[in-house]
């Protein structure tokens, strides 16, 4: 067990704020001599890089393997069809598990196949930005495809994010733990794809509180009608996208940590059971972002159905008001020669007065009931 100790701390990054971030580290360099698609290949022996005078392809990684003993871990970005058939073949791959590979676009779960384990991963990038609106993009998604097999382990990449180089540094720096052969590596891809769901929830939980700020301010009745509700559907559209990823992943972690496995080895086992763990939180926030942006959403639109109705009562209010005059100079327009006060030196003023008086009248008593 002291050799697993540190787990955590190795294949666990510091948790820093994605907001802080200054860039992604994109590993897309490829070795010359190799596949296309290869990003790295390497043989794993006692826990320590089996180093060599020049990059491996997959064949003869695998022949080392099989005559000296070890793993192989090897690295593909975007590959295609023609390029992944040869390793496929290789490793004995499973032809669905190699089309899903492929095609990417794939649900997270978690598929056995024969000798080898077939895991799917959706990472989440927070993506930055100065100011949000409603046509801002939140979160990037990628996936990082995983094939466990006793002796060797293939992860495939699509999308600009998750690149796995700095984890693969990590894990070479602990001999230890890459002693334990494919199964840390997993677990290690496992916890670093989860520990980005946090970061990513965190950032995003500071997006909504900003959003429900701006709803719930009481100095927003001054700003322009209908410019939150594009930004919160934007927003709860980002949060869909982020509860795709991570719904669906929590009963593979689930199986991981519980179900006896034989290309997991038992002592990495229960270390899926933290990864469950933080995922099952994570889940929980992602559904309670859902469910509070939906309380936003209708909290904002029943704000703009209150502001349209006090709108409409003082429109009401001054139409009543005008009514007064209008009614009285309409009667007063009427051709008739006898008509009360028509001829009298003092009817005009006397009229404009009375209807002064009961326009204030109106007014007043509108005003104290709120309608103006």
């Amino acid at each position: 067990m002291s050799m697993i100790r540190d787990l955590r701390a190795v294949v666990r990054p510091s948790r820093v704020s994605l907001r802080k971030s200054s860039g992604t580290d994109y590993d897309t360099t490829r070795d010359p001599g190799t596949p296309s698609a290869v990003v790295d290949c390497a043989v794993y022996r006692d826990g320590a890089r089996v180093e060599t005078p020049t990059a491996l392809t997959p064949h003869e990684a695998m022949r080392q393997v099989r005559r000296d003993g070890g793993f192989v871990w090897i690295g593909l970005h975007e590959p295609t069809e023609a390029e992944f058939s040869g390793i496929a073949s290789e490793f004995g791959l499973h032809p669905l598990a190699v089309e899903d590979a492929v095609q990417a676009h794939q649900r997270p779960k978690l598929e056995r196949y024969d000798d080898s384990l077939f895991t799917v991963f959706k990472t989440i990038h927070y993506v930055e930005h100065e100011q949000f609106d409603a046509n801002s993009e939140i979160v990037e998604t990628g996936e990082v495809m995983c094939f466990t097999g006793r002796d060797f382990f293939i992860t495939v990449r699509h999308g600009g994010q998750g690149s796995l180089r700095a984890l693969r540094h990590r894990l070479q720096d602990d001999p230890e733990l890459l002693s334990k052969g494919p199964s840390a590596v997993l677990h290690a891809i496992a916890d670093h794809v989860v520990d980005g769901y946090i970061a990513v929830a965190d950032a995003v939980q500071d997006d909504i509180d900003e959003v429900e700020t701006e709803v719930f301010s009481p100095g927003r009745k001054g700003s322009p009608r209908g410019t939150d509700a594009g930004r919160i559907y934007q927003l709860k559209r980002e949060v869909l996208e982020f509860k795709r990823a991570v719904s669906p992943l929590l009963r593979p972690m689930q199986l991981l940590s519980e179900r006896p496995m034989r290309l997991i080895d038992p002592d990495i086992q229960k270390y899926f059971r933290d990864v469950a763990d933080h995922l099952a939180r994570v889940q929980e926030q992602v559904i309670g972002f859902d469910e509070l942006l939906n309380s936003i959403l209708q909290a904002n639109l029943a704000q703009a159905s209150v502001a349209q109705n006090e709108d409409m009562r003082k429109i009401t209010s001054w139409a009543a008001i005008i009514a007064v005059p209008t009614m009285v100079c309409g009667v007063y327009g009427m051709n008739f020669e006898h008509m009360p006060e028509l001829h009298w030196r003092y009817g005009y003023p006397v009229i404009m007065m009375i209807t002064g008086v009961i326009c204030l009248g109106i007014h007043r008593t509108l005003k104290r009931n709120g309608w103006l």
